[in-house]
């Protein structure tokens, strides 16, 4: 099988990749390891995404948008970022950028689902499931695929777009720049008694990390941030001993809680490809940024990456060009670097000063989000960042 590109992973940016160039005359590939029906009815992992003016837009260029359910989509109107026990915050405003809102929260689960309708109903998409890519050959005119099953697929150019520790990537001999935090990450949904008003919190406190996601009504996605053996002690709680546990990690700021979830844990590892193309191959996604979740950028970073890809790919396929030419690639590398490689540094460095519970640390902690309080430019300059078109 010759298909023009061969996409290994049907996550949300692989499978929105294949909806945008499809419909231009290219013949696609999806390749993925899980059953079809786990991409046809996900479950629940228990993901909020952080979705800014600019994502949205495109997903509903893409007409995914109107198949995620009206229930799955709550407001992120403004967000605020506290440290340690202090009850000051730092505030970001929609206003301040002359915007409603931030952006919306949607569960993971709902995007895995209405990319996968989206591209079902496409007649040039193929989507192979149950399968794997056992050995991969580049070369200046072709890649070839081995599968698992000994299928052959020889595309013109390959995308890799199967999560931060990508095989795909290590086959491909492409490294990345792995950021172990040390930590394990516990989300789950839960229902409290104080109102969110649709603010998002980060809270940097002494020894852990919180994070709330507002969802629709008095609920809302909870992120605990702490070390493994602590997270595996959370998880096997029963549903009553963690619920009063949370209320006592946010200070009963929310008042009384309960879970409604599943509790899902996750490593926390960030990761940074050292090249974002190769030989008749490009990287998308987590297999080419896969962000620390404080600035809940991971999904965004991804969609930025459909669109700039999708760009250079059909601008090379218009003019009668070859799509897995290092001319066609070396424009996706560049302005994907430029549009990710500073925020993915500056969060690092966040993290890394916001999770240090040294008293130097911690005084500097203070001080700095009281003075970026005070910078009106500042905070502005975040609040449009983060409802950008």
């Amino acid at each position: 099988m010759s298909p023009d590109i061969v996409i290994v992973g049907a996550g949300p940016a692989g499978l929105c990749l294949a909806r945008t160039l499809s419909g231009h005359g290219l013949s696609i590939v999806v390749l993925e390891r899980q059953a079809e029906q786990a991409l046809a009815e996900p479950a629940f992992d228990g993901r909020e995404i952080a979705l800014t003016h600019g994502s949205q837009a495109l997903l509903e260029r893409l007409g995914l948008w109107a198949r995620l359910p009206t229930e799955e989509i709550a407001v992120l109107r403004d967000a605020q970022v506290f440290n340690g026990p202090s009850l000051f915050a730092l505030k970001i405003r929609a206003e301040q950028a002359g915007a409603e809102r931030l952006g919306h929260l949607v569960a993971n689960q709902a995007i895995r689902r209405a990319a996968y309708q989206g591209v079902r109903d496409c007649a040039d998409v193929q989507m192979l499931c149950d399968t794997s890519v056992r050995a991969i050959q580049t070369s200046e005119n072709e890649v070839k695929l081995v599968l698992q099953d000994g299928q052959v697929l020889q595309p013109r150019l390959l995308v890799a777009a199967d999560s931060r520790f990508s095989e795909t990537r290590r086959q491909l001999g492409i490294g990345a720049q792995l950021k172990d935090f040390g930590k394990s990450m516990l989300v789950c949904r839960m229902q409290h008694e104080q109102d969110h008003q649709q603010v998002a919190w980060e809270w940097f406190g002494y020894g852990q990390t919180l994070a709330l996601l507002p969802l629709n009504g008095r609920q809302s996605s909870v992120v605990l941030t702490l070390p493994p053996r602590e997270i595996e002690r959370l998880q096997k709680l029963d549903e009553a001993t963690f619920a009063r546990e949370m209320e006592q990690r946010f200070d009963r700021r929310l008042g009384a809680m309960q879970l409604l979830s599943s509790r899902h844990v996750y490593p926390l590892v960030g990761a940074y490809a050292r090249r974002m193309v190769g030989t008749r191959c490009a990287l998308l996604g987590d297999a080419a940024v896969g962000m620390h979740p404080v600035t809940a950028h991971g999904f965004n970073f991804g969609l930025i990456g459909v669109q700039l890809l999708s760009d250079a790919l059909l601008a090379a396929h218009g003019k009668h060009q070859d799509i897995g030419s290092t001319s066609a690639l070396a424009c996706y590398e560049r302005q994907l670097r430029l549009a990710t490689w500073p925020l993915y540094q500056a969060t690092n460095l966040l993290v890394e000063l916001y999770t240090n519970d040294h008293l130097p640390a911690r005084l500097l902690r203070g001080a700095g989000l009281r003075v970026a309080q005070g910078l009106l430019p500042l905070r502005k300059g975040i609040a449009r960042h983060l409802t950008a078109q």
